[in-house]
């Protein structure tokens, strides 16, 4: 049998298509379940077949949850409830969940039951009197769209059941948005950078939607006097619900995130303007800069070595944008190829003006797959693929040298948190380049034999 062709059902050679469309993105109850997982205090109630409860496994990892500490409930629909409807399983489920020492139960659904119809929010509604913690349906099925648009459901849902209106704003203070909508695999470093930065400047935050949130902070988001979304992949709009309801104003638009010297610059300089601590944002500015100096004047980072070299970048928009402009200035490599998981208008926008800003013309490539970011390299041939563990198998045979992992796809490769945002997140990337150089050297072949 030729390449390229299988054996059909009777024996018939068909043709196999050469193209492979898998997504980088997990489907929308991924999403929403790792936002509600996101609330401390509360259950996860999966409405869905067992093999979706996996989706729950993943998001209960991505949100670093503690075991002994959260707990997730599963329907296990079967055949006869995905057909003729589960209910009366969910119902049962919620009344065994009743003694629970809980907040809150969000009660998510998977696609097959939404496509028989299934009402949970109905269900939720009628045994609210019975239970003592809050019900929060939250129609998720995979099919609305990507892990993105789940987690802009799943806030959606947040803010608009949870917050409560007319409380008195505190000066000063802010909102942290969607920092779990992030392909860093320490995002929660990042988050910590943040919350730190604030704190140096006298901002209290009010509320992270969501990572280790109580209930409690939620109901008090309206309290807020500014938003600041940690994401470009999601988030947005729950910051425009936000300030159109509750005259949040949302803070440091139309910048890419903290990632390098120019954009951690550009980002706490414009947060010290905000809350009138110029001089906290620029003497952090200047230890961060005088740090990252003087450490690679001691280490002797390889940058040297890969002065304009081609590289491309497969990354979320949140971690995506941001490198442009650190491979540009701070690797001096040369950006050929863009590929990013997402493609909203405000993706779009923001990078075309960073590569103007830059003078760039790479290939750009929004709302990727595996097959486009194949094919987008072997036109390319980059030298360097800033990436995941896919596009190291992605890029067999096309001569790409060296393949730095910073984001995770399909393996994790941290296991202590260290941010990509800020001044250290410079020097954690500059070791994520050094480490891929070093290994790129690293003899394929075993020249001696040990005397053990």
């Amino acid at each position: 049998m030729e390449p390229g062709q299988s054996k059909g059902a009777a024996g018939a050679e068909t043709p196999v298509p050469d193209q492979c469309t898998d997504p980088y993105l997990r489907c929308a109850f991924n999403g929403a379940a790792q936002t509600a997982l996101g609330v401390s205090g509360s259950t996860l109630l999966a409405h869905s077949p067992q093999g979706c409860e996996y989706l729950v496994n993943n998001a209960f990892a991505w949100q670093e949850c503690d075991y002994m500490e959260t707990m997730t409930l599963c329907t296990k629909l079967c055949v006869d409830e995905i057909v003729h409807g589960g209910e009366d399983l969910l119902a049962r489920t919620i009344r065994e969940a009743r003694d629970l020492p809980l907040s809150a139960m969000f009660v998510l659904s998977a696609c097959g039951p939404e496509i028989v119809g299934d009402d949970i929010v109905a269900v939720c509604e009628d045994l609210q009197p019975e239970v003592k913690f809050r019900l929060i349906p939250i129609p998720c099925a995979g099919f609305r769209g990507s892990q993105y648009d789940g987690i802009d459901i799943a806030l959606d849902t947040m803010v608009k059941r949870l917050v409560n209106p007319g409380v008195e704003k505190i000066p000063g203070s802010v909102c942290l948005i969607a920092p779990h909508a992030n392909a860093n695999p320490t995002w929660v470093a990042d988050l910590a950078w943040v919350q730190q930065v604030l704190s140096r400047m006298g901002v209290r935050v009010v509320a992270t939607l969501t990572h280790r949130t109580p209930l409690s902070d939620i109901e008090n988001v309206a309290s807020a006097e500014t938003s600041l979304v940690l994401s470009h992949d999601a988030g947005q709009n729950a910051a425009d619900y936000l300030s159109a309801t509750h005259g949040i104003e949302q803070i440091c638009t139309g910048i890419p995130l903290p990632i390098g010297m120019t954009n951690t610059q550009r980002w706490l300089a414009t947060l010290g303007e905000r809350f009138d601590a110029q001089k906290t944002a620029e003497a952090m500015v200047a230890e961060g800069e005088g740090m990252v100096m003087a450490t690679c004047r001691r280490k002797w980072p390889m940058a040297r070595f890969l002065y304009r070299t081609p590289a491309a970048i497969v990354a979320d928009a949140t971690v995506g944008i941001p490198l442009v402009r650190f491979v540009t200035e701070d690797m001096e490599m040369t950006p050929e190829l863009v590929a990013l998981y997402t493609s909203q208008r405000s993706v779009r926008d923001l990078l075309e003006r960073e590569l103007k800003d830059l003078g760039l013309t790479p290939k750009i490539v929004y709302g990727t797959d595996v097959y486009r970011t194949r094919r987008s390299l072997g036109e390319v041939r980059p030298r360097v693929v800033f990436g995941s563990t896919i596009e190291r198998h992605a890029s067999a045979g096309l001569g790409v040298s060296y393949i730095v992992e910073v984001v995770r796809m399909m393996r994790q490769f941290r296991m202590i948190n260290r941010e990509y945002f800020g001044y250290t997140g410079i020097l954690n990337l500059f070791e994520c380049v050094q480490n891929e150089w070093t290994m790129g050297w690293r003899s394929k072949e075993r020249r001696y034999e040990a005397k053990w």
